[in-house]
């Protein structure tokens, strides 16, 4: 069973979200501390990590920085900001996806439940995928993206954004269809994250994110995989 860990110092609505989780089969952790959350993700597996911002020892933006350093596990974040640059802020220091309060517990429901099933979706193709002669190669079937030869670790949003451009080289994807394809759901207001998504991204993949040419931004269109793939 999937394990869920929820970071939130409110605790009727912490008992809210781990009560509509377990009903959907999940196992869930709670605590009300950014640091303890910290610790425990240093210390034991879990699937996602459901992050409340207005923490009251660590604020959560440093406790998403914080889980980045060492590891890649999907983040939800909770807060009550709802303007596009705080969304975009979170989204720019490793969350996957951005629940406003208040919610409903069956949309973030919905939401973690899509972010699992990414995770653990089987590709119909075992192949490695490669392009660009070599420089990037994308192995679905292990869930793996290699750079000049070297190991990338991407969030599952990242991961979803990637293999799409990778589906079809060369092709623009406006930011409406990468979410919707990342997702698989609409979301009002989200396609300019994707924005924040590619940033983090491309810190990854690219020589010089400045001058990218794994992922390749086309004005007023969205953006497209950079690389042919190779025969």
């Amino acid at each position: 069973m999937p394990t869920v860990m929820v970071v939130e110092d409110e605790y009727k609505l912490r008992e809210l979200v781990r009560s509509y989780l377990e009903r959907e089969g999940i196992v869930v952790f709670s605590t009300a501390s950014g640091a303890e959350a910290i610790s425990f993700a240093r210390h034991s597996s879990v699937d996602l990590v459901v992050l409340d911002l207005g923490l009251p020892d660590v604020p959560g933006e440093e406790v998403a920085r914080e889980l980045r350093s060492f590891s890649d596990v999907p983040i939800v974040m909770l807060t009550a900001k709802s303007e596009e640059r705080d969304r975009i802020a979170g989204l720019e220091v490793g969350a996957d996806d951005y629940v406003t309060k208040p919610f409903s517990p069956r949309e973030l429901v919905l939401r973690v439940q899509a972010i699992l099933r990414r995770g653990r979706s089987a590709p119909d193709e075992s192949s490695v995928a490669s392009y660009g002669e070599g420089l990037l190669c994308i192995d679905e079937e292990r869930h793996r993206i290699d750079v000049r030869g070297e190991l990338v670790e991407l969030t599952p949003t990242e991961w979803g954004i990637l293999v799409a451009l990778a589906g079809a080289p060369g092709r623009v994807y406006s930011r409406y269809e990468l979410i919707n394809r990342v997702r698989g759901y609409e979301f009002e207001g989200y396609e300019r994250t994707v924005d924040s998504h590619v940033k983090n991204l491309r810190r990854k993949v690219e020589l010089d994110p400045a001058a990218p040419q794994v992922i390749q931004t086309v004005l007023g269109g969205g953006y497209r995989l950079g690389l042919r793939r190779d025969r």
